[in-house]
């Protein structure tokens, strides 16, 4: 829902290297001090299972920098689920990349 917002009100980056604009632990600790475990979680399509709630390793497949979507980030997510054979995931992570390049083109 976070995700489709952010497209809807054209908060996305078409053309971004991911492995430069990907948040950084320093960058999430950052968004962490002036927002709630929930607003963090709106940037993730996954969980990691086993993982300790309200902890960043909870959290998995990052679409967007904490501020906007990034399609390299949604490819990514894509790719990686797809990898990692997360179907849910990928699928999500396709509709999403389906939707951008539709309200973009």
């Amino acid at each position: 829902a976070h995700c489709r917002r952010l497209i809807e009100k054209r908060q996305y980056v078409l053309d971004s290297d991911w492995g430069d604009v990907q948040p950084s632990a320093e960058a999430q600790n950052r968004y962490l001090e002036t927002h709630s475990w929930a607003d963090y979680a709106a940037w993730h399509l996954g969980l990691t299972e086993g993982a300790t709630e309200e902890t960043k390793s909870r959290y998995a497949f990052v679409m967007g920098d904490l501020r906007r979507i990034h399609r390299s980030g949604l490819i990514a997510c894509q790719y990686r689920a797809a990898e990692w054979r997360h179907k849910d995931v990928e699928l999500a992570a396709h509709e999403l990349l389906q939707l951008l390049d539709a309200r973009s083109g």
